[in-house]
């Protein structure tokens, strides 16, 4: 999907948010996106969400969408008193079209998003400068820059859905063996006792490519395999406890950080 790179470096005019108002023209496929108000938690720390509403059979992406899918990308910079960011990313579906296989939301995506205080005696002023990609038939750049509206007293019902819907956290760390390929590094995953139809392996570096896992399954053990390919287009050091490998089901999801290299 070159094409679509391309697209999305064009210049693009951003969507504006301003207390809730919406454009009056948007994009093919978007019939809405804003900043959802959320709730102050207990510990001080400011629960939004990203709201995006598609028009039927419209899809975006997930954090870590596949081969062919571009992730959302966010710009804190014009935020005030913020000292850090995380985002709850949703359960992924895994959509096919095209004979591609990609991670992502179809027509709604509700993206939890914790903001963190840098003085905690005072309100977070967020703002962000949002690129993401929104694809029916054709495929579509959107930017958007939105400012969350003060926040509500109680919790968001929708944001709180969302939230559940997070993939749970295991202790265990897989098996892995990290081989040396002449581009990059294969990484081979065991999970015992596991299965599912999809298999995210990620790395927190957004300077190496990672493939679309290629999945078998033997009796109770899940194999997922994928190459990792930096910038300088040879083999790197990979530090396996940075691997993020995710189990995802269409009911449920499930976590691993980090996995324990074996050696033949």
């Amino acid at each position: 999907m070159k094409w679509f790179a391309f697209l999305l470096i064009s210049t693009i005019p951003a969507l504006a948010q301003d207390g809730g108002t919406m454009p009056s023209e948007l994009p093919p496929g978007l019939v809405s996106v804003e900043l959802l108000p959320g709730w102050t938690l207990p510990d001080g720390h400011r629960m939004v969400a990203l709201s995006v509403v598609l028009e039927p059979g419209w899809k975006t992406y997930w954090r870590s969408p596949g081969d062919t899918g571009v992730p959302p990308q966010f710009d804190w910079q014009g935020s005030g008193n913020l000292a850090s960011v995380a985002i709850h990313w949703p359960r992924p579906e895994v959509i096919e079209s095209g004979g591609e296989r990609t991670l992502g939301y179809h027509d709604r995506l509700i993206l939890p998003i914790e903001a963190v205080p840098a003085q905690p005696d005072q309100q977070v002023e967020l703002r962000a400068v949002i690129d993401f990609g929104i694809c029916e038939e054709i495929c579509v750049p959107v930017q958007v820059t939105l400012a969350a509206p003060p926040a509500h007293h109680a919790p968001d019902p929708a944001i709180e859905a969302a939230l559940a819907e997070t993939p749970e956290l295991s202790s265990e760390k897989p098996s892995c063996r990290i081989d040396e390929i002449s581009d990059g590094l294969r990484v081979t995953a065991e999970f015992k006792d596991h299965e599912a139809p999809e298999v995210a392996m990620e790395l927190d570096d957004d300077d190496v490519w990672v493939s679309q896992p290629e999945l078998s399954q033997a009796g109770h053990v899940l194999t997922a395999k994928a190459d990792f390919i930096d910038g300088t287009g040879r083999p790197f050091p990979l530090d396996a406890a940075h691997l993020r490998l995710t189990l995802i089901g269409p009911d449920s999801a499930t976590e691993f950080m980090g996995c324990r290299p074996v050696l033949d």
